[in-house]
């Protein structure tokens, strides 16, 4: 990929897919369904994943008490308001959403699409927690609606997954991806940046492992270390180095230049709720992050 391609990928993102693709601003109302995960209550582990703390990847719109329905009104009315939203789609979000039987996980998701203005789904898990019957059922979904399975990979190295206690391995994803091609469903995967232990060849090589699967969109995280996370703890015991907002802008934009122009990005940056980030702290707000990104990126785009 040319720099200035890179510049548009970063530009043509899963927003403006969405646009594209219906015709309106669409946006995601995250949901907490009440899940657990398996790395957490005893299956796999019950310490979590090292870098996770559960509260920190709940947004604020979500309450797992309140029914689903209310999340999702509540939720549209505030992205309408906020940002002029005029359809959504519904991400089951916190922990892990197809960890469940699927008598379970069907009734939720087909209450979740018949709201108005739902035009489909966005269902975050785990790579390990996917199988054959619920993907024919989702198939069935994805024939009435829009419906994306994002798949938490993290690292392309099994010896990062191990360290940070994922609890699978990388041809665990690859075996889920796999699975879920050729079905009608989009398929998204997470990616953390600046694992201390990895090389920076090691985080870019994760660039031709997603763009390989055929994965369609992709979130990218800088590692970021919050409070009650096991990361945390060793971060107090023995700093160790995380990479700034300018490191962090090269990384990404060098990853970008790997990566399949067929993978649409939706996120290249982390956030925590203000008084769980530890660190790295760099100063500046999302939308000042945001743009400072851009300009890095599309600086770099500019012939010399």
């Amino acid at each position: 990929m040319t720099t200035g391609s890179r510049f548009k990928k970063l530009t043509i993102s899963y927003g403006r897919f969405l646009r594209d693709k219906f015709g309106c601003r669409v946006y995601k109302v995250s949901v907490d369904a009440g899940f657990s995960c398996p790395n957490r209550d005893g299956s796999l582990s019950t310490a979590g994943c090292a870098y996770c703390n559960g509260d920190s990847f709940r947004p604020k719109t979500s309450d797992r008490i309140k029914p689903i329905e209310q999340q999702i009104s509540e939720g549209k009315n505030y992205l309408r308001l906020r940002y002029g939203a005029e359809k959504i789609v519904v991400y089951f979000q916190p922990a892990t959403n197809t960890y469940a039987p699927l008598d379970v996980l069907a009734p939720l998701y087909e209450a979740a699409a018949a709201q108005a203005d739902v035009v489909g789904l966005a269902i975050g898990t785990r790579p390990d927690c996917i199988d054959e019957t619920k993907l024919a059922w989702l198939q069935g979904l994805a024939e009435k609606c829009f419906v994306t399975i994002e798949y938490g990979l993290q690292s392309a190295s099994d010896e990062t997954l191990r360290r940070i206690n994922r609890g699978h391995d990388v041809a665990s994803w690859r075996n889920a991806v796999a699975m879920t091609l050729g079905r009608g469903i989009y398929i998204g995967t997470h990616l953390i940046l600046g694992f201390p232990w990895e090389s920076r060849e090691d985080a870019l090589s994760a660039a031709r492992v997603v763009s390989e699967a055929g994965i369609d969109f992709l979130k990218l995280h800088h590692l970021h270390i919050v409070r009650g996370s096991s990361l945390a703890e060793e971060y107090r015991r023995e700093p160790f180095h995380l990479p700034d907002l300018e490191e962090y802008a090269e990384l990404a934009a060098d990853f970008l230049d790997r990566l399949s122009p067929g993978i649409y990005i939706e996120r290249f940056f982390a956030t925590a709720p203000k008084g769980q980030l530890i660190a790295p702290i760099w100063g500046k707000s999302k939308a000042e992050i945001q743009r400072y990104m851009e300009q890095v990126i599309r600086e770099r785009a500019l012939p010399h």
